[in-house]
């Protein structure tokens, strides 16, 4: 990350589709650097500068790098998120966040950003769009995965079958979604913010869970696309999906956290690194015996 380029963009407008998702859309010279992702997962991570530091003044070109030399206190903030769209016809890039008052770094900035204000962000990332070849798709997640849920619905054939489960904190929390006639669209209701409803709510115990498993499983081969809270995608869902359904790697490669509760994206991305680790010296261990 520290050697890959940052983007200049700036915020064009902002638009509060829910109670708490706000849509922000950026502009500027950033698409005279950025690259459109092939991807309908397409990410990029954004560098939240502290107020005070004179961007401009930094070594270029402009990189992670290129804060090394100031003080702890005013290194960037970096945090993960979904493009919605992105139209270089334009010249416009539209991250949807999800905002819970003060909590968080990118949430309270979305919610206060004004046109005109500098973004600094790199990438895009991405490894999933949906495969012609799927006889069925299954896709499913919280407010994290809406963004991802909702491009690679756009971008499914007209023909296309299967379902969408969007687990969310209630009835005000959903969005007009466009999607095949063929794909069924269920929105899931926890009662709460997903990190501060109960963990009778959450985690092993979330609605969306049972929702995906109770689902008619249709015939053909299915590609799926599950992403969200990890103990609810990664110990759940995905051993589902891969051990019960027996769905191949190639069809279900797209199943993993997007956030946890209780951790910050430092810190959770310190647990996915330990997780997968943990993961490749079992296997390693059930080759030796």
């Amino acid at each position: 990350m520290a050697g890959r380029p940052l983007h200049s963009f700036e915020v064009v407008r902002t638009e509060q589709l829910t109670p708490h998702m706000v849509r922000v859309v950026l502009g500027g010279k950033g698409f005279d650097t950025f690259t459109v992702g092939e991807f309908t997962d397409s990410y990029v991570k954004i560098a939240f500068v502290p107020a005070g530091v004179d961007v401009d003044a930094l070594p270029r070109p402009l990189t992670m790098d290129s804060f090394s030399e100031l003080p702890t206190n005013l290194q960037p903030t970096l945090r993960t998120y979904t493009v919605r769209k992105a139209d270089p016809a334009a010249r416009e890039l539209t991250i949807d966040f999800v905002v819970h008052g003060d909590h968080g770094v990118a949430g309270p900035w979305a919610a206060t950003a004004q046109p005109g204000e500098p973004v600094y962000l790199s990438g895009p990332g991405g490894a999933y769009a949906p495969d012609p070849a799927a006889d069925w798709h299954l896709l499913a997640g919280d407010e994290a995965a809406l963004p991802a849920i909702s491009a690679a619905l756009e971008a499914l054939p007209a023909d296309a079958v299967g379902y969408a489960f969007i687990e969310v904190a209630e009835h005000a929390d959903e969005l007009e979604l466009t999607a095949p006639e063929g794909v069924t669209v269920r929105w899931v209701y926890r009662g709460g913010r997903a990190d501060l409803v109960s963990d009778e709510q959450a985690g092993d115990n979330a609605p969306l869970i049972d929702v995906v498993k109770g689902a008619p499983w249709l015939p053909g081969q299915v590609q799926v696309f599950i992403h969200g809270e990890a103990q609810a995608v990664m110990q759940n869902l995905r051993a589902y999906i891969r051990k019960e359904r027996e769905v191949p790697a190639k069809w279900a490669s797209s199943i993993s956290g997007y956030w946890r509760r209780g951790r910050t994206e430092e810190t959770f991305r310190q647990w996915k690194r330990e997780l997968a680790a943990a993961e490749e010296a079992d296997s390693a261990g059930n080759l030796q015996r």
